[in-house]
C-alpha cells in the first residue's frame, strides 16, 4: 500500500449511514438522481470515477441511507474537465472530478456565474509533479527542453499538462508565449498530431504520455517531476448540492474512500478493471495506478496540495483563463472529514511510499518487487518471454517508467534508469566514467 491505515478504516464504511440532511422530507418516497461527471481515461480520477463506478460502492452507500428516497446515479463520462465545469455551473452535474488547473477554472467559473463549487477531496496525486510529461516522437532529434524553441508543441490549454509546459519552458529560458508555437488540442488530437508530424512535441497528463511510450509512438522529453511541484486530481461539488444533500455527498466520499482502499489492496485487479472499462492497456494503467505507480491515492486534502493550487493561479492568470481565485474559499474538506471520521487525520499525515522496481509476470495476479533496478534487469533477462511489463523509478526524480523505454546509464557496476535523455545526460556529465547504454546492454550487464 502507498499510504498506511487505509484498508481497515475503509472497511468500517460498509456500515449503514445515517442521513444528515437534504431538502426533501424523509419518507416521501421520491426518486433522487445524483449526477456524477468523471473522466474515464484520466486514470488519476478512477477512485471517484471509473473504478468507483465499476465497484458499485456509491450506489451501496446510497442504499444504506434509508431516508425514504430512492437514489439513482447518472454517471457521465467526459474527455476533460472543462465540460464537467460547464455542466456543473448549469446545475446539471452535482459532483465532478478533474485535475488541479481545471479545478481552479471550476472555482473561477462557479464564482463568476453565482454557482459556487468546492474542492471536497483528492483522488490521485504526485508530490513532485510526475503526472505530466512532455513527449516527442521516438526518432526525434529533440533531446532537451531547449530544443523546443521555435517548435510546435501540442497541449490542452488550461490543463495541468499545459501548466507543466509553461513552467518547464520558463525554467529553460524560453518564453512560453513566443518561444514555441503552442497548439491547443484535446489529448487524442495532439497524439495524432505528434504521430502525423504536425506537432514536434506533446505535453499531456495521464495516461497519454505512458500510453504513447508503451505503444512505441513517443519517448519522454521532459519528466514533470523535475519541477518538484505537486500536481493532483480532485473532486469538486456544487455548493448548493452539498448544502441540500450533505448525506449524499458524504456517501460519495465514503464510497471514494472504499474504492481507494480497493485500489491499494488490489492494484493489479484494479488496473485490469480500469483497462476493461476504458480500453487502455492494463500495463499503462498500472504504470500510474499500481502499487508503486506514479500516482498516490488518498482522499485527504493535504496542505501541500492546497499550497500548490495557490501557486497554479498565477499560471492561469497569465494565460488570461482566470482572474484571482480564492483557493482557501474554494477548498472545503468538512464533508470528507466527516465521511472518514477518525481515519482522516491518518490519511492527512500519510506519505507516499518510495518508488520501487517492479515486474508484472505474464499470467500472474500479483507483481514482484525488487530492491534495485539491476535486480529487476537480472530477473527480466532470465525470463524474457515471461514478462508482461517491467517498471523502474527514475534515478533522480523517482518517476516510474517502463524499463524497456527508460534511458539507462552504467556507472561502474551500477545500472541507473532515467525517464528522459536529458536527465540521463546530466547524470553522465556529473559522474566520470558513467555512460549511457542500451536496454539490451543493460540486460546483458545485469545477467
Amino acid at each position: 500500500m502507498k499510504t498506511t491505515a487505509l484498508a481497515a478504516s475503509a472497511a468500517l464504511l460498509l456500515l449503514p449511514l445515517t442521513a444528515c440532511g437534504g431538502s426533501a422530507a424523509a419518507g416521501d418516497g421520491s426518486t433522487v438522481t445524483v449526477t456524477v461527471g468523471y473522466q474515464s481515461k484520466t486514470i488519476n480520477t478512477v477512485t471517484a470515477g471509473t473504478l468507483l463506478r465499476s465497484l458499485g460502492y456509491f450506489e451501496k452507500q446510497l442504499d444504506a441511507l434509508h431516508d425514504g428516497h430512492t437514489y439513482k446515479v447518472d454517471w457521465q463520462d467526459y474527455a476533460t474537465g472543462a465540460p464537467i465545469t460547464a455542466q456543473m455551473t448549469a446545475g446539471k452535474i452535482d459532483i465532478g472530478s478533474m485535475g488541479d488547473f481545471p479545478l481552479l477554472i471550476n472555482a473561477a467559473r462557479g464564482k463568476q456565474l453565482g454557482k459556487p463549487t468546492h474542492l471536497v477531496s483528492v483522488t490521485g496525486y504526485n508530490l513532485r509533479g510526475g503526472l505530466n510529461t512532455i513527449v516527442t516522437t521516438p526518432g526525434s532529434k529533440l533531446a532537451s527542453l531547449k530544443d523546443l524553441k521555435g517548435k510546435k508543441v501540442s497541449t490542452s490549454v488550461g490543463s495541468a499538462a499545459d501548466g507543466t509546459l509553461v513552467r518547464a519552458l520558463q525554467r529553460a529560458g524560453i518564453d512560453p508565449n513566443k518561444g514555441i508555437e503552442k497548439l491547443n488540442q484535446q489529448p487524442a488530437v495532439g497524439a495524432s498530431a505528434l504521430s502525423a508530424g504536425s506537432a514536434d512535441a506533446l505535453s499531456q497528463f495521464v495516461a497519454w504520455p505512458g500510453l504513447l511510450a508503451y505503444q512505441g509512438k513517443a519517448k519522454a522529453l521532459y519528466d514533470g517531476a523535475q519541477l518538484d511541484l505537486p500536481t493532483f486530481h480532485g473532486v469538486t461539488a456544487r455548493e448548493d448540492f452539498a448544502k441540500r444533500r450533505p448525506a449524499v455527498l458524504e456517501a460519495f466520499l465514503k464510497a471514494q474512500y472504499q474504492a481507494t482502499a480497493y485500489l491499494n489492496e488490489h492494484p493489479v485487479a484494479a488496473a485490469e478493471s480500469v483497462a476493461k472499462a476504458t480500453g487502455l492497456p492494463a500495463e499503462v494503467v498500472y504504470l500510474y495506478n499500481g502499487a508503486h505507480g506514479i500516482s498516490t491515492f488518498d482522499p485527504a486534502v493535504k496542505p501541500q496540495l492546497v499550497d500548490a493550487l495557490k501557486e497554479d493561479v498565477s499560471v492561469l492568470k497569465a494565460a488570461k483563463l482566470t482572474g484571482d481565485v480564492d483557493v482557501d474559499a474554494f477548498v472545503d474538506d468538512r464533508y470528507v472529514k466527516k465521511a472518514l471520521g477518525s481515519s482522516y487525520a491518518e490519511q492527512l499525515a500519510a506519505t507516499p511510499a518510495p518508488a520501487a522496481s517492479e515486474v508484472w509476470p505474464k499470467g500472474a495476479e500479483e507483481t514482484r518487487t525488487f530492491k534495485t533496478p539491476a535486480e529487476l534487469l537480472a530477473f527480466v533477462a532470465g525470463h524474457r518471454n515471461g514478462i508482461r511489463a517491467a517498471y523502474v523509478p527514475d534515478a533522480t526524480t523517482g518517476t516510474l517508467w517502463f524499463a524497456d523505454k527508460a534511458v539507462w546509464v552504467a556507472d561502474g557496476t551500477t545500472l541507473l534508469p532515467f525517464v528522459t535523455q536529458a536527465t540521463a545526460q546530466a547524470y553522465v556529465d556529473a559522474h566520470d566514467g558513467a555512460r549511457a547504454v542500451t536496454y539490451t546492454d543493460a540486460l546483458g550487464r545485469a545477467s
